[in-house]
This record gives C-alpha cells, structure tokens and sequence, in this order.
C-alpha cells in the first residue's frame, strides 16, 4: 500500500513539468493569435504572477525547489520572454504587423531557453527526492 501512496508523488512532479511545458506552449499560441489579429491581448498574458506559467512556477516550483539556479533562471528568462511578449503587441498595435510577427522568433529562443532550464530542474528535482 505504501508504493501505490509514493507513485502519485513521483507522478505529479513528471505531470508539473509537463503542464509547465504545456503552459509555454499555450502563451506562444495566445500571442501568436493576437499578433496574427484573432484575439484581443489581455493584460494578464504578460504579468508574470498572473501568467500561466508564472503562477506554477510560484505556486508549485518555488515553495519546494528556490535553492535551485534553474529556478531563478526560469523566472527571469519567463520575465523577458514576458517583456517581449508585450512589446510586441504594442508593435502590432502600431501597425508595425509584419516586424512584430517576426519578433516571434525571439519568443521561441526565449521558449527553448526556459525548456532548457525545465529539463535541468527537473533532473535535479528528480535526484533530489
């Protein structure tokens, strides 16, 4: 009985950062659908404590795992990934459509740096059980 109370522990932190991946992947797709004109920006997509992503990462990873370095870089690469997010926006709201639609690709380099960061957090989350 004891093993079947452990296996959902182990299950949820592999369920954590596979929803984190899925939170990414839901941001870049909401941003790409205003920058492409099918949906208004909401303020919430780029504050960070209210974004998908930001809200795991304060209420699942920071409470048990802030001592790891991923953790502060994920938080700081989501900010700028954020920042961008926004500044983009405010481009395509210019008129600036094309150069903001570009700006996309600096939003992937941000994604692949933060799944860098979730892969390393994840092995150390693992080792560290």
């Amino acid at each position: 009985m004891a093993f079947l109370l452990l296996l959902p522990y182990m299950d949820i932190s592999t369920l954590d950062f596979q929803q984190a991946r899925i939170k990414q992947v839901l941001f870049k797709s909401r941003l790409r659908s205003v920058l492409y004109g099918v949906r208004e920006a909401e303020d919430s997509l780029f504050v960070l404590r209210e974004n998908p992503l930001g809200q795991w990462l304060y209420t699942v990873v920071k409470p048990k795992y802030s001592e790891f370095a991923e953790v502060r870089a994920i938080e700081q690469t989501l900010q700028a990934m954020l920042d961008t997010g926004r500044d983009l926006v405010r481009q395509y709201q210019r008129d600036q459509i094309e150069q903001a639609r570009a700006g996309l690709e600096k939003i992937e380099q941000y994604a692949a740096q933060i799944e860098t960061l979730l892969l390393k957090l994840e092995q150390h989350t693992r080792t560290a059980v």
